[in-house]
């Protein structure tokens, strides 16, 4: 017994109607596409030769050739359509919705049970499967259709031709296909008659497109000034003729000649006489002239960085535009070294910058340069701004009068020496002026300058100025004084390195004793911003000493150092934003913990600056040298102090012949002789002493401010010393403390020409530099083993780092070399056993991590 009756199945075949007739269509649409796509393709090709105006490029011969064979391919692509096209049934409609649905339910409605029909339960079970095929018909939606052609068309034809006749749609005309009627046996007449085309295109600065003259009706027609006109005339030669007044042109052209090529520069007409003339008349779309002006006088920066604000419009587009700086010779005061006529300089001309992106028809943009270096900064200046458009007009605006901004200097000194630069770039003739000038500037050098180095740049200057004013200071080098002069200006004004140094730790100690002592929220504000500008200081003096290094040093060597620069700015800046946070969030403890990783961190960078340049070595080999240093003058001062301690009970043997008395050489010793002795000290030798008695304190003079000097480098190297907040580095800092107070007891004996008493204090000095070594190596080791950020990665560590833990170079397949830490070993081969060993014990202890084992394991089977 069947559970659904035929009428069941087409009433549901009823309910899937809408979706069974657009799957049909469907069907019908992939039969027309993969049938009739060669005929179309051909279509397509021929109309776009036709549109594009081919059959006027070629011979007769060669279009007839090209009809036979479009219209050979047009037969076959349409016997081939004919032949493979087939009218989609509606059965076949069925079976491709029928596929689309999950157990094909249209099928299932319409059969019927063949086995079990007798029986109740059997019978109960397929009224049930169909009721649930039926349910899944309902939701039957149509099914796309398949207009892919690889297999039909594998070199994909049809989209070459559907390209060529999208760029016939683009650049063709659908007037140009009658022409080829032309070319046919009957019209041999029509193909000699007269025919024309003709286009107006416009400049191309002005963006708009080309007029195809032949689709223009007689009458009105408006192009821009500059329009280029071409005309063509086909057919038996002044059958067509041209005339026009547009083009002002001298030399007109024959008006039966068949190429014309003009510009229409006024208002006028163009007329074509003959069969199919035409005539137009033109009117011109002036171009206005750009217009530029400026908004307001300028301004400058805290470093002497102008703005200038300007606005300009044009009709179409501005293409550039410059500014002129010109001396208001009226209007300097002249005084001092103005007094003499000024040489003769060009105007300062600078470009005008230009919007990158969007319109250049109408914007407002800001001219910024630097100009504090020039010799009319800071002077009256008169400057014009000239704008110019794409029809190479040009506007410019009047004079106005400005002073060309640039650097004040208010330290007194840098701003005497900048005037000097001035007065030198305004006439060289004022040169033996400003020497003398200056040489009073300098009169009390030590009043003036913070170092001595100062003074001494100034000295060379006025040198230089007073040697080359006699025979004349040519270009090159009245240029070159400006810039030292410029250059020292600068040192005067800003300070040095360690001038930025100092500013920047003292603001880091107030703001650090503010938060400790609980200060208001504007005072810390206002500390905050003020150790924001001392860090901005010496950052840009960090930038302007690397600089300077790194024109001292190989090419290769300079982006290394530049890059690590910039990250440690990037890292400062980072760093303060995140103690500022800190303390606007009241979470005051955590902003001074932070605040002393900011201290940690620009202690290393002083470090990292002042060591450039000593062979690439990281901060904690440099102290590790330079103590190392230390403690070889401190064991040559005890020797020095032992060997006239010696002297004292052996007055009658000459000075440094005493028995036993050896220098560090092993041999016997010559008073302040003795080799290597007084290291560090520019190898200077108290020759007075030799020839002095001992005990008249002259040699323990000389010995204690060598101790003297010994302590203040000492001092310094305290100072540098990296690894700040770790034990190691606190053990060595407090080292060298108990070094520092051995060394000024020892200097204060050594005066008192007491040398036991300075001996003892050299040995207690030289045990805690032995202290501090020892913790200083540890920090490193303890730095290289955890890879700490911030130290760097020197060629000598880049080695130890690539060893493997066997101590095996990396990248050598476990070969050893002959320098490596198991080379050193007369039972390497037995230590490395060990160590594998050790390495399967623990990646078979299953309580480790997983991903020390995983690690543990890629060893074992690299190794």
């Amino acid at each position: 017994m069947a559970s659904f009756s035929r009428h069941d199945a087409e009433k549901t075949l009823k309910s899937v109607r809408w979706p069974l007739r657009l799957t049909w269509m469907g069907l019908l649409t992939e039969a027309v596409v993969h049938s009739f796509w060669p005929l179309l393709s051909v279509c397509l090709l021929v109309m776009s030769a036709l549109m594009l105006g081919l059959q006027d490029l070629v011979g007769v011969e060669i279009v007839w050739g090209s009809a036979v064979i479009s219209v050979l391919a047009g037969v076959a692509a349409l016997v081939y359509a004919l032949r493979s096209f087939r009218l989609p049934t509606r059965e076949d409609a069925i079976l491709r919705l029928d596929a689309s649905l999950p157990g094909r339910p249209l099928q299932a409605l319409t059969d019927t049970q063949t086995i079990g029909s007798g029986d109740a339960a059997s019978t109960a079970v397929w009224r049930a499967h169909q009721k649930r095929m039926a349910a899944r018909a309902q939701l039957a939606k149509p099914v796309p259709a398949d207009l892919q052609t690889p297999k039909r068309d594998p070199y994909a034809l049809r989209y070459m031709a559907l390209l060529a006749f999208g760029i016939a749609l683009l650049f063709g005309s659908i007037w140009r296909v009658g022409s080829v009627s032309e070319m046919t046996p009957g019209g041999a007449g029509l193909a000699a008659g007269p025919v024309w085309e003709g286009w107006a295109e416009s400049p191309r600065y002005t963006g708009r497109p080309t007029i195809y003259l032949n689709d223009i009706d007689a009458g009105e027609l408006a192009v821009p000034a500059g329009s280029l006109i071409t005309m063509r005339m086909y057919g038996e030669i002044g059958a067509l003729t041209l005339t026009e007044t547009v083009s002002g042109r001298a030399d007109v052209a024959a008006v039966s000649d068949p190429a014309q090529d003009f510009v229409v520069v006024q208002d006028g007409e163009i007329t074509i006489s003959g069969p199919g003339g035409r005539s137009w008349q033109v009117v011109v779309i002036p171009d206005q002239p750009p217009e530029i002006a400026v908004l307001s006088d300028p301004s400058a920066s805290a470093m002497g960085e102008m703005t200038l604000p300007f606005y300009a419009v044009d009709d179409y587009a501005v293409e550039a535009g410059e500014a002129r700086f010109s001396l208001d010779l009226a209007a300097v005061d002249r005084r001092y070294g103005l007094t003499i006529e000024p040489e003769s300089r060009p105007e300062l001309i600078v470009p005008l910058p230009m919007p990158i992106s969007g319109s250049r028809a109408e914007f407002e943009e800001n001219l910024i340069e630097d100009f504090s270096q020039h010799p009319w900064a800071n002077l009256p200046v008169a400057v014009s701004l000239s704008a110019l458009d794409g029809a190479e007009q040009q506007f410019e605006t009047e004079p106005r009068a400005i002073v060309l901004p640039g650097r004040r200097f208010f330290d007194p000194v840098a701003a005497a020496v900048i005037e000097a630069r001035r007065d030198l770039l305004w006439s060289r003739a004022n040169g033996p002026t400003i020497a003398q000038v200056m040489r009073a500037v300098s009169y009390e050098p030590q009043e003036l300058f913070r170092k001595e180095t100062d003074a001494l740049r100034l000295r060379q200057v006025i040198r230089t100025l007073e040697l080359h004013a006699k025979y004349g200071i040519t270009d090159e080098k009245q240029q070159e004084l400006a810039d030292d002069m410029w250059d020292l200006a600068l040192i005067l004004e800003e300070g040095d390195l360690a001038d930025a140094a100092e500013r920047m730790r003292r603001a880091q100690e107030r703001l650090n004793e503010a938060i400790k002592n609980g200060a208001s929220d504007e005072e810390i504000a206002e500390l905050m911003q003020e150790l924001r500008r001392a860090t901005e200081d010496y950052l840009q003096q960090l930038s302007r000493q690397a600089q300077r290094d790194q024109q001292e040093q190989q090419p290769g060597q300079q982006g290394d150092q530049q890059n690590s620069m910039q990250m440690t700015q990037d890292d400062l800046q980072r760093m303060m934003d995140r103690i500022q946070e800190l303390m606007e969030q009241g979470r005051m403890a955590e902003a001074q913990q932070a605040l002393q990783e900011l201290q940690e961190m620009m202690e290393n960078m002083r470090v990292t600056q002042g060591q450039q340049g000593q062979g690439g070595q990281s901060p904690g080999e440099q102290a590790m040298e330079g103590l190392s240093e230390t403690l070889r003058e401190q064991q040559g001062l005890s020797d020095q102090a032992f060997r006239d301690l010696q002297e004292q009970f052996n007055p009658n043997a000459q000075a440094g012949e005493n028995q036993g008395n050896e220098g560090r050489n092993g041999g016997q010793g010559r008073g302040t002789e003795h080799e290597g002795e007084g290291q560090g000290q520019g190898g200077q030798q108290d020759g007075q002493a030799q020839n002095g008695q001992p005990g008249e304190g002259g040699e323990q003079g000389s010995i204690a401010d060598r101790q003297q000097d010994l302590r203040n480098e000492l001092s310094r190297q305290q100072q540098n010393l990296p690894g700040a907040g770790t034990p190691e580095g606190d053990a060595a800092r407090d080292a060298l403390d108990r070094a520092g107070r051995a060394m000024d007891d020892a200097e204060d004996a050594l005066r008192q020409n007491d040398l036991a008493e300075a001996i003892d204090n050299q040995g207690q000095a030289m045990e805690a530099l032995r202290e501090g070594m020892r913790a200083l190596g540890e920090m490193m080791a303890e730095q290289q083993q955890n890879g700490q950020p911030g130290q760097g990665t020197q060629p000598g560590d880049q080695r130890a780092d690539s060893r493997d833990p066997l101590g095996r170079e990396a990248g050598n397949s476990g070969v050893q070399g002959d320098d490596s830490p198991l080379a050193l070993n007369d039972d390497a081969y037995g230590r490395a056993r060990e160590l594998l060993d050790e390495i399967r014990r623990r990646s078979g202890d299953t309580e480790r991590p997983e991903v020390e084992r995983d690690y543990l394991n890629r060893l074992l089977d690299r190794f």
